[in-house]
């Protein structure tokens, strides 16, 4: 078919080819290594002459169709899949990231990426600077000769402040920098980073691309030349997706476009009718008109997400007893479920960082996180109320 495909269809119709049975449904290759017939075969296929697969640490065909959806997705030019979000955003720096290199780097991060670049990064001589999520025009103050990536991601976890894609990847060009995106909250069904300059977008597709809380998994998209630098480091470094849950990934892609619409229509329900509750001091959803960067998220995102978060009076303690009333909404670290989660950051995710350290990056003593499932959304609104009446 010469006509270009929408990314909904190609997220359902792109598969590895059929094998000799004719399956509709993609196989899964549970196998640790390949056989090759030859010994030449053998050699070049070591010899990177061909693309014929050598052993899963390296390639597997499941994993294989999983990066591929992916990068279609996301208009990329290559993927790479690894076995976990934190998986893919180690990889990416240091794959591409060398001792005397330094990090400009959002302030409103995922509170285990943060861990990364300020734990670990100095280990291997990276050096890096924060900046502020919702003020892009002091980031190329913080540039240093030595600056090699730019790193932010938007919505924020867990604040879901907006940063202005397009005004950093006019930077990043003027500057050489690469520039790498976290697109987990936005999905590429709401939001597309390399439209706005990215060079590489990075999921952690055990959210909202998995969509029901079964498998890990993380995904790398963008330029083929830096997806292939991920590749050999991790290649060798062992970061692996197993091919079961490559597998059940690239099956829940085919849902998700379904899927994050729903998300979308129940957030923004949940949003309007908590936002004037006398128990929440604010709530934020991107495609509020009262969020304060309202109008980046209708410039750069075509729906709102399915995350809302907001402030409870009373901080900490509220904050428990809010969780303690919950009946239906689930108490676990993660989002992006089909089964509407809550969370507490300050006494949980963010719990080992300083309240200095938590202030820094968003996480107020009160602030509650709310990923929106598919039930009804009439169920989740009164679960949320009668728990604030008790808080």
């Amino acid at each position: 078919m010469t006509k270009q495909l929408h990314p909904q269809t190609l997220a359902v119709r792109s598969q590895m080819p059929h094998t000799y049975q004719m399956e509709h449904s993609t196989p899964l290759y549970l196998t640790s290594s390949f056989v090759f017939e030859t010994a030449e075969n053998m050699r070049a296929a070591f010899a990177d002459e061909n693309d014929d697969n050598i052993y899963s640490r390296y390639s597997n065909p499941s994993v294989d169709e999983f990066a591929n959806k992916v990068a279609i997705l996301e208009k990329a030019e290559a993927g790479f899949a690894v076995a976990s979000g934190m998986a893919a955003v180690f990889s990416t720096f240091m794959a591409l990231m060398k001792t005397g290199d330094h990090l400009l780097c959002c302030r409103s991060i995922f509170g285990g990426t943060v861990t990364v670049v300020t734990k670990f990064l100095d280990k291997f001589g990276i050096e890096y600077t924060f900046v502020p999520a919702d003020d892009t025009s002091v980031w190329e103050k913080e540039i240093k000769p030595n600056t090699k990536m730019v790193y932010l991601e938007t919505p924020t976890n867990p604040q879901l402040e907006l940063v202005d894609l397009g005004e950093v990847g006019k930077l990043a060009k003027k500057r050489n920098l690469i520039y790498a995106v976290d697109n987990c909250f936005a999905t590429p069904v709401l939001q597309n980073p390399i439209d706005f300059g990215a060079d590489l977008v990075i999921h952690s597709a055990t959210k909202w691309m998995d969509g029901q809380g079964r498998v890990l998994g993380g995904a790398v998209a963008g330029k083929k030349e830096l997806i292939h630098e991920i590749y050999l480091f991790c290649r060798n470094s062992g970061p692996t997706l197993s091919a079961f849950n490559a597998w059940v990934l690239s099956k829940s892609l085919e849902t998700l476009d379904v899927r994050i619409w729903r998300h979308c229509e129940n957030a923004l329900k949940v949003a309007e009718e908590l936002e004037k509750h006398p128990k929440i001091k604010w709530l934020k959803y991107p495609f509020l008109p009262s969020h304060p960067q309202y109008a980046i998220a209708k410039k750069q995102m075509k729906g709102g997400g399915g995350i809302v978060c907001f402030e409870l009076e009373g901080g900490v303690e509220a904050g428990r007893k809010f969780m303690d009333a919950l009946e239906i909404l689930s108490l676990t670290p993660n989002l992006g479920d089909s089964r509407s989660i809550a969370s507490h950051p300050a006494s949980t995710t963010h719990s080992k960082l300083s309240e200095k350290e938590r202030l820094a990056v968003g996480i107020t003593p009160g602030l509650i996180r709310v990923s929106v499932g598919l039930e009804y959304a009439g169920d989740v609104i009164d679960d949320i109320k009668q728990a604030l009446d008790k808080s």
